[in-house]
């Protein structure tokens, strides 16, 4: 059965991107894409959802606001939070809401199909559980991370959103160079984040032509849905 998931991103890059990666995990499909709050409510009104993947803040309003109206409404649509917000309070506010998981931002490709797979698990789970073991097996595939979703060695959180953030904010990309100089790390470093963005499908690169000595390779953020 295909999990169909509505989209709730207000950047419109971040939104193609996170788009994108749900078209590419098995089992789920991209049912739309809302970049407002009133968005969401009309899509959701016009098209049956099974999943949110919902950024937290939008323009008109917070998506937990969202998550309450729906609730009130009685839409029983589950919801993964996409956010950079790290408040543990609306954590607890989330969860009571019915939040299922939460992705900080960025996150790779890898991290976001764990989640999307593990909820999948989860949600295909029937019948009535034997006792106390089951059901913890039954939650723990929906909470547990799995150890392939963190990032590789010697990569932080904290560098790879200011590089993330850098590319992004550069229409014409980024060497190597000019990314190490704009974040405050060694081209080498910066490197290692970038080539960890093109396989993680965020970026791509090519050859920097038009100087003398070696080519450069050059970064960009991919913007829109292939």
């Amino acid at each position: 059965m295909t999990i169909r998931v509505l989209v709730v991103e207000d950047d419109p890059v971040a939104a193609d991107a996170h788009a994108l990666y749900v078209g590419r995990v098995a089992g789920f499909k991209v049912a739309g894409i809302a970049h407002s709050r009133a968005e969401a409510v009309r899509a959701l009104e016009r098209t049956d959802v099974d999943l949110l993947l919902l950024d937290l803040y939008l323009p008109d309003g917070h998506g937990l606001a969202l998550v309450r109206s729906l609730r009130a409404a009685g839409h029983s649509a589950d919801v993964i939070a996409v956010t950079s917000a790290r408040d543990l309070a609306i954590v607890r506010e989330g969860v009571s809401l019915g939040v299922v998981q939460y992705v900080l931002k960025p996150f790779t490709f890898a991290t976001l199909r764990d989640r999307l797979t593990r909820y999948a698990e989860f949600r295909a789970s029937a019948g009535e559980a034997s006792g106390q073991d089951e059901v913890d097996r039954a939650l723990a595939t929906l909470r547990t991370p799995r150890v392939t979703t963190s990032l590789p060695k010697g990569l932080s959180g904290p560098t790879l959103e200011a590089v993330t953030r850098t590319l992004r904010e550069s229409a014409e990309g980024l060497t190597a160079t000019e990314a190490a100089a704009a974040v405050g790390i060694s081209r080498i470093t910066a490197r290692r984040y970038l080539e960890h963005l093109v396989t993680a499908g965020r970026a791509v690169r090519a050859p920097q032509y038009g100087q003398i000595g070696r080519p450069e390779l050059q970064y960009r953020w991919i913007s829109t849905v292939r």
